[in-house]
C-alpha cells in the first residue's frame, strides 16, 4: 500500500501546464507537446527542444524548461527533470513576475516531493508561499498555485501516513481548483487530486468515498483524455476489488490500465499495475502469471530506484552549490563589514587628527596672544 500511495507524477504534469498554458503561444507545435505530455512524453521532449531553440522571451523559456522537466518526470527520469526545473528556477531570478516566481518554485517543491524529499518540498513551499501571498486574492494564478501547494502538502501527508490530514488537504486543493475559469485543465488537475483523495479514503477503510472518488479521478481524466490518469485511477478501483477478493473483476481493471500506460514510460505507473496483477495472479493460485509479473514489478522498481539515485546526486550536488554561493555570499559580507569598520575607523581618526591639529593651531594663536599681552 506504500508503494501505491507514493508520488503521483502526473501531479507535475498537469499543474505545471495549467500554470503556464497562457504564457506561450497557443500554436500547434505547443499544443501537440502538451498533448503527447500524458502519452508519448519523448516526443513531447523533442517538440520542446526545438522550440527552445529559438526562443528568446525569457518567460517562455522558462515555460519550455518546466514543460521539459514534466515530460522527464512523465518517464521518472528525474535527473534530467531536476536538470531542467533548477534552470527554470536560475531564470527566475531575472523577473520580477509574481506568478512566474511562484508556479517554479511550487513546480521545484513537486519535484522534490516526487524524490521523497519531503523536508526540502516543504521548505520550498513555504519559500513559494511568500509570493503567494502577494498575488492578488481573486487571480486565477492565486488559485491555481494555493491548489498546487495544498495538493503537495495532502501527498507529504499520504505517504507519511497521515491520512486524514492529507484528506483535509486534498479536500482544500479541490476548493481552490473549483474556483479556476478553465475547465480542461481544471479537470486533469482534479483527476490527480480525486485519485489521491480515493487512496486516503481506502486507507481509512471508507471504501464506498474511495471508489466514488475513483470514479470521479476517471471521468476528470476522460474529459482531458488523458489516458495515463485513467490507468492511475483504474488501478485504485482494482485494489477495491482485490480487498473484496474479486480478483478477477481487479485484473481485468488492471489489464485495461495496462493497455492505457503502454506509451507512458511511467516506471512508477507500470511499477504499481505489475504488482497488483502478481498479487491478483498469486490469491487465485496462478504460480506461473504471478513470477512473471513480480519480476517485471522489480524490474521496473530497480529502474525507478536508480533514476532517483541519480537524482539524488544531483540534488547534493545543486545544494553544495548554493551552500558554496552562500557561503561566498557570507565572506564577502564580511570582508565588506570590515572594510567598511576599517574605511569608518580610518575616517574617525582622520576626522579625530583633523581637530586636534585646528586645537592646537588655536592653542599656539592663543599663546602667542597672550605673550604679546604680557609683553605689552
Amino acid at each position: 500500500m506504500k508503494f501505491i500511495i507514493k508520488n503521483i507524477l502526473i501531479l507535475f504534469v498537469v499543474f505545471q501546464i495549467s500554470a503556464f498554458g497562457q504564457k506561450i503561444p497557443d500554436d500547434s507545435l505547443m499544443k501537440k507537446a502538451r498533448l503527447e505530455i500524458y502519452d508519448n512524453p519523448d516526443k513531447a521532449i523533442d517538440i520542446t527542444k526545438n522550440l527552445l531553440k529559438k526562443e528568446k522571451n525569457i518567460n517562455k523559456t522558462i515555460s519550455l524548461y518546466m514543460l521539459l522537466s514534466t515530460a522527464n518526470i512523465a518517464k521518472r527520469d528525474f535527473d534530467e527533470s531536476l536538470k531542467y526545473i533548477l534552470k527554470a528556477k536560475e531564470l527566475t531570478q531575472k523577473t520580477n513576475d509574481l506568478k512566474t516566481q511562484t508556479t517554479v518554485l511550487v513546480s521545484v517543491a513537486i519535484q522534490y516531493q516526487q524524490m521523497e524529499l519531503f523536508s526540502k518540498s516543504l521548505e520550498t513551499l513555504d519559500e513559494a508561499d511568500q509570493y503567494l501571498s502577494q498575488l492578488p486574492d481573486d487571480s486565477q494564478e492565486k488559485y491555481i498555485e494555493t491548489a498546487r501547494s495544498y495538493a503537495v502538502r495532502g501527498m507529504i501527508y499520504k505517504s507519511q501516513s497521515h491520512s486524514e490530514i492529507a484528506l483535509e488537504k486534498f479536500l482544500k486543493s479541490i476548493e481552490s481548483f473549483e474556483k479556476i475559469k478553465a475547465e480542461k485543465p481544471t479537470n486533469a488537475n482534479k483527476s490527480i487530486v480525486y485519485y489521491n483523495i480515493g487512496y486516503c479514503y481506502l486507507n481509512l477503510n471508507q471504501n464506498d468515498k474511495a471508489e466514488q472518488a475513483f470514479l470521479q479521478s476517471i471521468g476528470c481524466a476522460r474529459k482531458n483524455k488523458a489516458k495515463s490518469l485513467e490507468a492511475f485511477a483504474l488501478k485504485g478501483i482494482a485494489e477495491l476489488y482485490k480487498k473484496k477478493r474479486e480478483n478477477q473483476t481487479a485484473l481485468n481493471l488492471l489489464i485495461k490500465a495496462e493497455n492505457l500506460s503502454k506509451n507512458t514510460g511511467d516506471l512508477v505507473l507500470n511499477a504499481g499495475i505489475y504488482k497488483e496483477m502478481a498479487d491478483n495472479y498469486l490469491a487465485m493460485g496462478k504460480q506461473d502469471l504471478y513470477q512473471a509479473y513480480n519480476r517485471k514489478y522489480f524490474e521496473m522498481q530497480f529502474r525507478k530506484q536508480q533514476n532517483e539515485l541519480n537524482s539524488i546526486n544531483q540534488v547534493i550536488d545543486n545544494h553544495n552549490k548554493e551552500t558554496l554561493l552562500k557561503s561566498e555570499d557570507l565572506s564577502n559580507k564580511h570582508q565588506f563589514l570590515i572594510a567598511s569598520a576599517a574605511g569608518l575607523g580610518i575616517l574617525l581618526i582622520a576626522i579625530l587628527l583633523t581637530f586636534i591639529i585646528k586645537i592646537r593651531k588655536q592653542n599656539r594663536k592663543y599663546h602667542k596672544e597672550i605673550q604679546q599681552l604680557i609683553r605689552s
